[in-house]
């Protein structure tokens, strides 16, 4: 990746005076970011009871040691021998507090919008939580939530954590295979959805994907439905409408779980094979997102976390717990950011005066492809947060500096659904290098290394982690075996994450892509993102992906599939030479393009990620795998017939 890009944010007095990292850093009696990193995994007993006192999360039963290692590095317990419930220590104590402060505001594409304030949103996790103790659910029962970004799925949350039940977030654009398998691998006991969603003015049907797919869930007893667009709902089949749950007398009592509860299990969206259920516990994932939020988006009460996601992604329940455990106002936006037009993240943000929005480099690119700068009151934005896939220079620093004129930072971390938040990640108070991911999230013992487990630096490698954290899974749900695989098994004593990182000769952080994305070119890796940075500086190219395809001469080959932007003059022969030509003088000869393919869309998740693995599918004509979160599954079959033509 290139990285001699000559943007970089300076923290301004205000971020090293009065942000929340920086009253930690005073705590610990440091004066820099990498001085508190440093502290944090020196001792990560002292670092994480350091968060928890600084953020005032609330344990009903005290703790009797922060971690402990006894069963091996794969095995820790966290918190050991507390209690603590999510519901009291992010709802219960703010409605005490702050009963009349925003918890949730919600905006639906058409521009309704609703809001709950914290005693309020208490209110009717009350009621929710009688309803669901009065149908049987109970402690360790495992419910599903198939919702959109709406305030009921912030109530859901609340409601089956309060009980001591398991929640099962699934991705609301999950087709019906993909609900089932999940409903089955969680033994699911309820489940509460939507009738439909509304995304780029069309109606997504929900209910009858959920109907389909218990037809092979006979454990699944009830399933209560929300009327997210129609007014009135014809149920059937033991359907239950939410109005009846909120209807219920409220249940003030919350179940005192303890630290080691399981909260919920995070499905991943793998291509293939049998999902993977990330099990995350009540404390050790809210003392990870609940530091996310507080140090790394800098927020607090009277602020406001928006960040445009999903519940079926990390994301979700990040945002929710997260903000609500700093007292900060939650914005939720059901939706496409686009729509009506690409003023709608600005608007939305002037809005609701958002203090932290989160956006993907996707969305940014599709942005600035459109020659429109924000028409919209930005200043109360104080930080950008960003995740999911590797960034290009011109579009971070078009949003950096045209968007935002240098005056906030870009936190672009990384991590994953199994990490339960970052790996990686800058924070305000530090300059931030064009693209960067500043350095190891704080708490994380990370590393880039090579096969042989050695430090690498100025060199591509895997990135692994040391010492464990809270929210590091607990496992795969009733599957060891697999777990032990998939994070265990490269490298002993190291958790191996699946990403290929650098770190660069002035000690800033980059993420290359998932180690089989990464092409094998003549003997050299490279990362699919090192070449699209290159193919995205030319004037034609609005996005592009980048594959490898086995090649007799060099093992892999690159291919390279763009999408070209409205307007412009996109002769493709012309543009493939100019592509071909740039790649060679700026990466290398052996990486010169084979193939440079146009076409009219890359597919994506429904979380802006470019789905490489089907595109290098449909090159082989091969089956790519599960596409239930695919946005725009049609653009597997645009590509292998655009192939088709061009053979």
């Amino acid at each position: 990746m290139t990285t001699e890009h000559p943007y970089v944010w300076r923290p301004t007095a205000d971020y090293l005076e009065n942000s929340n990292v920086a009253r930690l850093m005073r705590a610990f009696g440091v004066t820099t970011a990498d001085e508190l990193r440093a502290r944090s995994v020196a001792d990560i007993a002292t670092f994480w009871r350091a968060v928890v006192d600084d953020l005032g999360l609330p344990f009903h039963s005290p703790y009797s040691a922060v971690v402990d290692t006894s069963r091996g590095i794969a095995y820790p317990d966290w918190f050991v021998g507390g209690g603590l419930n999510v519901a009291d220590a992010c709802l219960g104590r703010w409605a005490r507090e702050n009963p009349d402060t925003p918890a949730v505001v919600h905006e639906a594409e058409d521009g309704t919008v609703r809001r709950l304030t914290f005693a309020e949103l208490d209110e009717q996790v009350a009621a929710v939580r009688a309803g669901l103790r009065a149908r049987g659910i109970g402690r360790g029962d495992a419910v599903a939530l198939y919702l959109p970004m709406t305030p009921e799925a912030v109530v859901a949350t609340y409601a089956i954590a309060s009980i001591g039940a398991v929640a099962v977030p699934l991705f609301s654009g999950f087709a019906t295979t993909a609900i089932a398998s999940r409903l089955q691998d969680a033994e699911v006991r309820a489940v509460i959805t939507a009738d439909a969603t509304v995304r780029r003015g069309r109606t997504v049907r929900m209910l009858p994907q959920l109907v389909a797919a218990l037809e092979s869930c006979p454990r699944v007893e009830h399933v209560i439905v929300v009327p997210n667009v129609a007014g009135d709902l014809e149920l059937s089949g033991g359907q239950v409408a939410w109005s009846e749950l909120l209807a219920s007398a409220p249940d003030r009592r919350v179940e005192p779980t303890s630290t080691s509860d399981v909260l919920l299990l995070a499905y991943t969206s793998g291509t293939t094979g049998r999902p993977k259920g990330a099990v995350h516990t009540h404390a050790g994932f809210l003392a990870k997102v609940a530091m996310e939020v507080a140090y790394a988006f800098d927020i607090k009460p009277g602020r406001t976390f928006c960040w445009i996601t999903d519940m079926g992604w990390i994301m979700g329940p990040l945002s929710i717990l997260g903000t609500h455990a700093c007292g900060g106002t939650l914005l939720l936006y059901e939706g496409s950011p686009d729509v009506p037009d690409a003023q709608r993240l600005w608007r939305l943000a002037e809005a609701h005066g958002v203090s932290m929005l989160g956006v993907s480099p996707t969305l940014i690119r599709a942005l600035r492809a459109t020659g429109e700068l924000p028409g919209a009151d930005l200043s109360s934005v104080r930080v950008l947060g960003s995740t999911g896939e590797p960034w290009d220079p011109e579009s971070y620093e078009w949003l950096a500096r045209d968007v935002f004129g240098a005056r906030v930072p870009i936190i672009n971390f990384s991590g994953g659904t199994e990490v339960g938040g970052s790996f990686l990640c800058p924070y305000p108070v530090e300059e931030i290098t064009s693209c960067s991911l500043g350095g190891p999230a704080l708490g994380m013992d990370v590393d880039v290394v090579d096969d042989d487990a050695r430090p690498l630096r100025g060199r591509v490698g895997e990135l692994v982690c040391r010492q464990p954290w809270p929210a590091m899974t607990r496992g795969i749900w009733r599957d060891d075996r697999q777990y032990r695989e998939a994070y265990w098994s490269t490298f002993e004593g190291l958790w191996r994450h699946g990403d290929y990182a650098l770190v660069d000769e002035r000690g800033d952080w980059f993420i290359l892509g998932r180690s089989d994305d990464v092409m094998n070119v003549a003997g050299k890796r490279v990362a699919p993102a090192e070449i699209e940075s290159v193919v995205g500086q030319d004037p034609a190219v609005a996005e592009s992906a980048v594959v490898g395809v086995p090649d007799p001469a060099k093992g892999e080959a690159v291919w390279v599939f763009w999408v070209g932007k409205p307007g412009a003059d996109t002769d493709d022969e012309d543009v493939a030479r100019r592509l071909r030509a740039r790649v060679a003088e700026e990466v290398g000869k052996p990486f010169a393009p084979s193939r440079i393919v146009r076409v009219a869309q890359l597919p994506k998740t429904r979380s802006a990620k470019i789905m490489r693995r089907a595109i290098r599918a449909a090159v082989l004509d091969q089956d790519p795998g599960d596409l239930s979160g695919a946005e725009n599954p049609q653009a597997i079959a645009e590509i292998a017939g655009r192939l088709k033509e061009q053979r």
